[in-house]
């Protein structure tokens, strides 16, 4: 059950970051929930490869190669996804961090029930 509750917190997110960013745009509220599950999948799965794969350029850069490789993430999503749309890296990057503080607030409301 706190999957389930965890991927409407990401759906309602994601379609909140569409309606507040300009470059990223979702049709509707299944395809945000689509969208959500998507991230899920690939942030357990291809996101661990990639971290491995990228360990010096992620040492180098102190981290910060992670928030490339999210925003990669969240274009692979858009390339699988009709009906989610986002403009380009630099849109992808910004909603990557707009979605990461949405969930995050959300979640922590939800932690104190």
């Amino acid at each position: 059950m706190n999957f389930f509750v965890k991927v409407l917190i990401s759906g309602l997110a994601v379609l909140l970051g569409a309606y507040l960013l300009p470059g990223v745009a979702v049709d509707n509220f299944i395809t945000a929930l689509v969208v959500a599950l998507v991230l899920a999948l690939l942030n357990s799965l291809l996101k661990p490869i990639l971290v491995v794969l990228t360990i010096p350029v992620t040492i180098i850069t102190f981290g910060l190669f992670l928030l490339v490789i999210n925003a990669i993430i969240i274009l692979l999503a858009e390339w699988l996804i009709e009906g989610f749309l986002v403009d380009g890296f630099w849109s992808a990057l910004l909603f990557s961090f707009v979605l990461s503080a949405l969930t995050w607030v959300a979640e922590s409301f939800q932690d104190k029930r």
